[in-house]
């Protein structure tokens, strides 16, 4: 059959009305731009580069070339009125797209767009508010455009155009007069409103195919005047009849044709419907003559032999069962490859393909598809030794299944297994690994339509062979300066990842050796916090899916890992006094250390052991006091040793529980404690120690020094930059002594001397007896500690023994205290005489230690400093006659080797030495 003219016309024009049509690069001139957006530095004198654009669409149509595209910035509205008069040439239109966003968004046009006395222009992507006019132009087509004029019709034709080609395009109201020839309306979304959705009156050869119009109030499709061989093919066309809606009820018809324009016209494969609740009545008007239904319409004229009438609306267009799926002409003229969605053809396998010549083209302006978006597939073992065969089931949400195939490429180089088509909703392959690795499997499943959805997961090729238990025991240490998670001290990670498991392991098994088994999913690692250092015994179960076991044991090592200090200003965590829960003689007591979910404070999630200051008063009888992480798991040393009535404080290096808590035992009597926080180690943050030869940093006691501290007042101390600590020093540790007090009172030492800690203390001083206390303090402004005094007054005496900053140059190691010296088994110290204390760890070079003094006959005080090195005039603790007196002491090590000498006017003493932790290079 030889094509019409209209179809010849259609096919010429396709590529342009699709897009602009690609050209050579020698030949394409350089684009144009127009983009009126804040910072776009516009200008209409310019060149419409994309450096500087025009500020109007006007501007662009005044300078624009043959084979030139002007490229529009969607965003704010052009508000002008646009004439374009300029021609491009055949091959090399003149073009005016939008640069469409993600969303589709259009340049925004406010006024009338005019296309007159022009050839060979496209517009694409505008929505114009004030309509679009063509008139007396040849070859314009229009692209995803939206046009609307208020109760005017948004397109006109008209001055005797001729071939206008109007695609994919939302309209409010078509008209097409004066004479204009050719013009083609495809794929378009056309509504009316007073006026009919589309009216042709004197314009022949009018092609109107595959919109979807509706009329409302109005006809859908009118053709007048001397429009002869026109033709309406495989549109949805509705009326409504309302007269809620309408200003009058008469019966609107679909199609109209009048008697000057049946020559040569051809009507079929419409759809033709009204609303839900009304119908249409009179759906055709030919030739002066209304006709009910397509059957009278065909009887009477020949013509919509293949229209449909439908009663409303619901259940019409691009939805499941809708009777325009598959049921068009493809054959007919100004037909399009896509829809105004831009989505291809697609044929529905559910539906008979009921269109001309077996077609499977929808009616309207949309295109029923599958709505394929997603794959997945499911694989039977995703952990199997090599030679096992793999099966996997892919799937899709395809609307067609039966249409679907699916590629499952294996990852190993091998071919892909593709599914036959028409197997159903999904897709199986089957595949046997030769090698271990880890393979990435990737399904592509496709549609009849040629659309693709993609997904890949990885699966696990292992050797093949016996499963067989391994593990890796190391400690669980907090992230660098995390001080947020709560990591426990004894914290140990267990890996078992390297068992050999050639099928998936369902579950560990951990005995840690301390009487606590664990399961764990998988070979998932498991975390465990032992209660003590100490070496076990471990023992690993990997139970595989198929019910296999191995087992295997090794020594696990658990000790306090080394940390870094972080010294905060002090404040108090318990005082009984106040708060209740006086210390009962041998029922220990728990203290909760400030952790992050700690309502005493917060300091750490990740700390290992805390710094306190613990002070006894109100007590009943001579008494000691232990301070341990442990509930029932004491070590035999003690902390401070108290008479009944007595004050006494000390400083105390502490390991934390699992849970934050540290425990105080006293082992008779009745006791109030205070306990103040003073700062904390934790590994990978805080800073660093380095040790010093004690040296003494002030002596109220001395000339020019000021006297002793007066009750209520407070008196500053110069530490950094003096006594061996440097300048940019973060912390000092310090013994304070208090000698000579007028009453009973007690002392702070803190860094701000604007802030003082309230409440908070780190030493008793009592008239009679020389008090000695260790401290560890910030460093506050000029390198200085402020030291206060509450009451009476009194001498107060400073030695530093170390500094913690960022040249510091050892880190703090905890341990469960242990005595390694006393001379209650040896003999007393003599006066003037030095003991040797071993046992510290080798290659430390500083230790924490609780040094008594005890059975003392006079007072004098002791020393300590590193074995081999001379003596400095700095004391380190007091020693009182018939008193046994406790100090927490830092001190320099040589050799795992401490010196303790006793003061030659003290009179002999014993001495006893704990070990609290030490410090090594870090």
């Amino acid at each position: 059959m030889r094509p019409t003219r209209t179809t010849v016309l259609l096919t010429a024009g396709l590529v342009t009305l699709l897009g602009v049509p690609a050209v050579a690069a020698a030949e394409n001139p350089t684009d144009l731009h127009v983009n009126n957006q804040s910072g776009s530095n516009c200008s209409d004198t310019g060149a419409g580069t994309q450096a500087v654009p025009y500020c109007t669409i006007s501007a662009a149509a005044r300078a624009v070339l043959p084979g030139q595209t002007v490229r529009i910035k969607p965003g704010w509205t052009y508000d002008e009125a646009v004439t374009i008069d300029r021609s491009g040439a055949p091959g090399k239109p003149i073009s005016f797209v939008a640069e469409e966003g993600w969303d589709g968004q259009q340049a925004d046009l406010g006024e009338l767009l005019t296309v007159r006395g022009a050839s060979h222009v496209v517009l694409g992507s505008l929505f114009t508010r004030g309509g679009v006019q063509i008139s007396g132009s040849t070859d314009v087509g229009m692209d995803r455009i939206r046009a609307a004029r208020g109760r005017l019709d948004g397109v006109v034709v008209d001055g005797a155009s001729k071939d206008v080609r109007i695609g994919r395009s939302n309209l409010v109201g078509v008209r097409i007069e004066g004479g204009s020839q050719g013009t083609v309306l495809s794929r378009n979304l056309i509504s009316g409103s007073a006026q009919p959705g589309v009216t042709a009156v004197d314009a022949p050869g009018t092609v109107v195919t595959n919109n979807t119009v509706r009329g409302y109030c109005a006809t859908g499709v009118s053709v007048g005047g001397a429009s002869t061989g026109s033709g309406l093919f495989n549109n949805v066309i509705a009326t409504e009849a309302r007269s809620s809606y309408c200003k009058t009820d008469e019966p609107r018809n679909a199609i109209l044709v009048e008697q000057s324009a049946t020559a040569g016209t051809v009507v079929d494969y419409n759809l033709v419907t009204g609303v839900p609740s009304a119908p249409v009545q009179m759906p055709y008007r030919w030739a002066g003559t209304t006709y009910p239904d397509p059957a009278a319409f065909h009887a009477a004229t020949g013509q919509g032999g293949h229209d449909i009438l439908t009663a409303g609306q619901a259940g019409v267009g691009p939805v499941e069962g809708s009777p325009t799926v598959d049921s068009a002409d493809p054959t007919a003229p100004g037909v399009l490859p896509s829809d105004i969605n831009r989505k291809p053809t697609g044929d529905d396998p559910s539906v008979p393909n009921t269109g001309k010549n077996g077609g499977y083209l929808d009616r309207g302006a949309y295109e029923t598809h599958d709505g394929l978006s997603q794959a997945w597939m499911n694989i039977d073992k995703t952990w199997a030794p090599a030679g096992t065969k793999v099966e996997v089931q892919a799937v899709s949400d395809s609307r067609w299944p039966t249409a679907m195939s699916y590629h499952v490429d294996f990852g190993d180089g091998t071919a892909p297994v593709v599914t036959q088509q028409g197997t159903g909703a999904h897709g199986l392959a089957t595949h046997a690994y030769g090698k271990p690795g880890d393979y990435v499997i990737k399904v592509t499943a496709v549609n009849g339509a040629g659309q693709q959805a993609t997904t890949q997961q990885t699966t696990k090729v292992t050797p093949a062979g016996p499963l067989t238990a391994a593990f890796s025991a190391t400690p669980f240490l907090p992230a660098p300066n995390d001080t947020a998670t709560r990591v426990p001290p004894l914290t140990m990670s267990f890996d078992p990842s390297a068992s050999a498991t050639p099928w998936p392991v369902e579950r560990t098994d951990v005995d840690f050796g301390d009487g606590v088994q664990r399961s764990f999913p998988g070979l998932a690692i498991g975390k465990y916090t032992y209660s003590r250092p100490g070496d076990y015994t471990a023992t690993v179960t990997v139970v595989d899916v198929k019910g296999t076991r191995s087992t295997t044991t090794r020594p696990v090592h658990v000790e306090y890992a080394k940390g870094g200090y972080t010294a905060v200003t002090p404040f108090r965590l318990k005082d009984t006094r106040v708060n209740g829960g006086t210390l009962q003689g041998g029922s220990p007591a728990s203290i909760g250390m400030p952790i992050p979910f700690n309502a005493a404070g917060s300091a750490s999630g990740g700390m290992s052991a805390a710094v306190i200051n613990v002070t006894l008063t109100n007590v009943t009888q001579d008494a000691y006091l232990n301070v341990s992480s442990a509930y029932d798991d004491r070590p035999t040393t003690s902390n401070i040793n108290a008479r009944a009535g007595a004050t006494v404080s000390n400083t105390v290096t502490v390991p934390v529980s699992e849970i934050g808590q540290v425990w105080f035992y006293l082992n008779a009597g009745r006791a109030d404690v205070i306990v103040d926080f003073v700062g904390y180690y934790q590994p990978n943050a805080g800073e660093k120690f380095s040790p010093v030869a004690p040296a003494r940093l002030a002596d109220t006691r001395t000339p020019g020094a000021g006297g002793a501290v007066a009750g209520g007042t407070t008196r500053t101390v110069k530490v950094a930059g003096v006594g061996g600590i440097p300048a940019d020093a973060k912390a000092v540790a310090v013994n304070l002594t208090s000698t000579e007090a007028t009453q009973n009172s007690y002392v702070v030492a803190y860094p701000d001397p604007a802030k003082r800690p309230e409440p908070a203390s780190n030493l008793n001083p009592e008239p009679g007896k020389a008090k000695s206390n260790q401290a560890i303090v910030p460093v506050g402004p000029d390198g200085t500690i402020t030291l206060y005094n509450h009451a009476g007054s009194a001498h107060l005496i400073v030695d530093a023994v170390g500094y913690y900053g960022k040249n510091g140059k050892a880190l703090y190691t905890p341990v469960v205290p242990k005595r390694l010296a006393d001379t209650r088994t040896t003999g007393k110290l003599a006066a003037g005489a030095t003991t040797t204390v071993s046992g510290v760890p080798a290659g430390a070079v500083g230790a924490v230690l609780n040094l008594t003094a005890t059975e003392s006959t006079g007072a004098g005080f002791l020393t300590a400093h590193a074995f081999g090195s001379a003596r400095p005039e700095a004391s380190s603790l007091q020693t009182l006659p018939g008193l046994t007196v406790s100090n927490h002491v830092t001190t320099p090590v040589a050799d795992g080797r401490i010196s303790v000498y006793n003061s030659q006017w003290g009179g002999p003493n014993h001495v006893i030495a704990d070990l609290l932790g030490y410090f090594t290079q870090g």
